[in-house]
């Protein structure tokens, strides 16, 4: 094809999608570049950073570019938040890098000045979907783990490095030489970034400088430019933010669902609700609010679910047209997902899986499907501890293409699910945001007519109804009850 087009390209955790897009928001050519998640221990979570952060950008951006004869206005990198690595002079990981949750960026709780950046006012005279950008910006820190002690272990595994950064800016470096983040990673670090800057005192007490931080453009504004070229780059960005404004979830009931390693989910309201457990985020469509908060019960437990069984990778796996349910739905134990513990809404490291009512007649088509309601009936806990009444569920991320695990999602919820035509909705966010950087956009507004709906699911009223019995052991088999009492 030829014409004008933005790229996105998305950091994931098991891969790196790019996607080229042009100005109808279709998909014009598309790569993937799978790298491998590690886990030296069940608490620790890393990247080759030098693989995935830097190599599998650039070969997704050549493999994605090789594919189309059009002018490239705009790149967009996001990623997934926290992370963190140290750099050399020429942008180089010299450590791993660290994933979200890994206990190796905890801090211990009475370390002076650890915590998290007030809220400020944003400017009352900016457009609504600005004001709501200010404080997703800001609002990103209360849903992220404090990110000093990232910094920290990055020190003291490469003290003097010429960089420490996260994921996104190892990422823009690669492609045009230049580390920058927007405003919703850098809130994501937590206490280093305050009141719009890298904090000095904090950075100093880690041994580090505001020197060896990235850059902190605006979101949505370019950052520089691909050597030799024209072409824009903006500030690496947060992936839920990308995925969010192109998946068309901006009615109140809505339950945006987005299947990556992590499930990511958020309950539409209009209504600002707080709730213990959850995050409230403003939406970026005006009167629109967000409740919900991110969950372990993605496809990094489903993927490894299904390995211990045999299966593939749901994010590889080739769209069905058809549900899948298979087996007797009354026949289905009950997998609790904690694997490495759980974020929203217990927010508790120690919680580990198991599986109830597993018995001698039951085979691996029941224990993955008992994998795929897991993440079912992480979302109707979520959901109902909105107290928002559900009207669907959008569904993005590679978890889509298995019709089996959607179906399983449309069951336990009693929803219908509705999945976003181009599943890789991070990257498709990110070409927006490039578009956006090149001055093809005036702002977010635009990015609702890029949604698309590729099919809806809808409950199956046998197996919905099995499910909800299930539903109610999962939520008595809840934190308090299990060994040890963990969580709370």
């Amino acid at each position: 094809m030829s014409g004008r087009v933005t790229v996105g390209i998305d950091v994931g955790t098991t891969s790196v999608k790019a996607l080229a897009v042009d100005d109808a928001g279709e998909v014009v050519a598309r790569a993937r570049v799978p790298h491998h998640v590690y886990a030296p221990q069940v608490d620790q979570l890393e990247h080759d950073a030098k693989k995935a952060w830097r190599q599998g950008p650039r070969r997704a951006f050549a493999a994605v570019t090789a594919e189309i004869d059009a002018t490239v206005a705009g790149v967009g990198v996001t990623s997934m938040v926290p992370s963190f690595t140290a750099v050399d002079r020429r942008g180089i990981p010299r450590l791993p890098g660290l994933l979200y949750g890994d206990v190796r960026g905890r801090l211990p709780a009475a370390r002076p000045g650890a915590g998290r950046s007030p809220l400020e006012v944003p400017d009352p005279t900016a457009r609504p979907a600005d004001q709501a950008t200010a404080l997703l910006n800001q609002s990103t820190v209360q849903l992220m783990p404090e990110a000093e002690g990232f910094l920290h272990w990055a020190v003291a595994g490469a003290p003097g490095a010429a960089g420490y950064w996260p994921c996104q800016a190892v990422a823009t470096h690669a492609l045009s030489g230049i580390a920058a983040v927007d405003g919703a990673v850098a809130a994501s670090l937590g206490s280093l970034f305050r009141r719009g800057q890298w904090d000095p005192d904090v950075l100093d007490r880690a041994g580090a400088s505001p020197e060896q931080m990235p850059l902190v453009a605006q979101m949505g504004a370019p950052a520089g430019t691909l050597p030799g070229t024209d072409t824009i780059i903006t500030g690496g960005t947060v992936d839920a933010f990308c995925d969010q404004i192109v998946a068309g979830a901006d009615r109140p009931g809505d339950v945006l669902a987005i299947f990556g390693a992590t499930l990511i989910v958020w309950v539409v309201t209009d209504t600002w609700v707080e709730v213990p457990g959850l995050g409230t985020l403003p939406h970026t469509t005006p009167d629109r609010i967000m409740i919900g908060g991110p969950s372990n019960a993605g496809a990094l437990f489903v993927d490894w679910a299904r390995a211990l069984l045999g299966g593939r990778a749901t994010s590889r796996r080739r769209p069905v047209e058809t549900p899948e349910r298979p087996g007797d739905p009354e026949r289905v134990p009950v997998w609790l997902p904690y694997l490495r513990g759980e974020r929203t809404p217990f927010h508790d490291p120690a919680l580990r899986a198991s599986v109830h009512g597993l018995d001698i007649t039951q085979g691996p088509d029941a224990l993955e499907r008992s994998a795929y309601e897991a993440s079912g009936f992480v979302i109707r806990r979520l959901l109902e501890r909105s107290g928002v009444e559900g009207r669907r569920v959008v569904a993005s991320g590679g978890g889509t293409n298995s019709a089996a695990w959607m179906a399983a999602v449309a069951d336990t919820t009693g929803l219908p699910v509705e999945t976003v035509a181009v599943s890789e909705g991070a990257a498709l966010g990110a070409a927006y945001m490039a578009r956006m950087g090149a001055g093809l956009e005036s702002g977010l507004d635009g990015a609702g007519r890029w949604a698309r709906t590729g099919r809806r699911v809808e409950p199956d009223p046998q197996w919905s109804k099995a499910a909800t019995r299930r539903y109610e052991i999962f939520e008595e088999l809840g934190p308090g009850t299990l060994p040890g009492g963990l969580g709370s």
